[in-house]
């Protein structure tokens, strides 16, 4: 069963989705859209994701990562996984993921990146062109800019992001 909450960011409205364990899905909600429906809701304020996004939007680097299972292909599970792997406050390449993923098509990994389900947290904000330039997220380069920002600031006094398999038990 899928449960959904509101989180009101300085960015606008999040709806995220749960299966009750685990994030399945983290999006911004589109202008004038109805974010939530009130029938299957979970008590949100409670959670660990909740605590992580308070967390992230004040400017502090969470030192945790929540429950997480986004639903995809297998090659897009490997490149969603490589953007947990990129440290909070740096960027890379669609290009140069895709070397480290071994693929040799950075369009390909673009694909991918572009369908991760759970923003934010599964990093694809951290992704430019190879040119330096602030390209393809899904909810406007605006917010793209904002997330690298606050996170450039935050990264003053850094806190370590856990890596490795903590962040990969969804790809078991």
């Amino acid at each position: 069963m899928s449960h959904t909450a509101l989180y009101n960011s300085p960015l606008g409205p999040i709806t995220l989705t749960s299966d009750g364990h685990a994030l399945t899905a983290l999006r911004f909600c589109a202008p004038d859209e109805d974010c939530v429906s009130p029938i299957s809701t979970f008590n949100f304020q409670s959670s660990t994701f909740s605590r992580w996004l308070d967390l992230y939007f004040s400017g502090r680097q969470p030192d945790f990562i929540p429950p997480i299972k986004p639903i995809g292909t297998v090659f897009q599970l490997h490149v969603w996984q490589a953007l947990l792997e990129i440290p909070y406050g740096e960027t890379t390449t669609y290009g140069a993921l895709a070397s480290r993923l071994g693929c040799r098509s950075a369009q390909a990994v673009g694909q991918a990146v572009g369908r991760n389900p759970i923003a934010i947290i599964v990093p694809c904000h951290r992704v430019i062109g190879s040119d330096g330039s602030m390209t393809g997220y899904a909810y406007g380069l605006e917010r793209k800019e904002y997330l690298l920002a606050l996170e450039s600031k935050a990264q003053a006094s850094p806190t370590p992001q856990p890596r490795g398999n903590e962040a990969t038990r969804w790809l078991s």
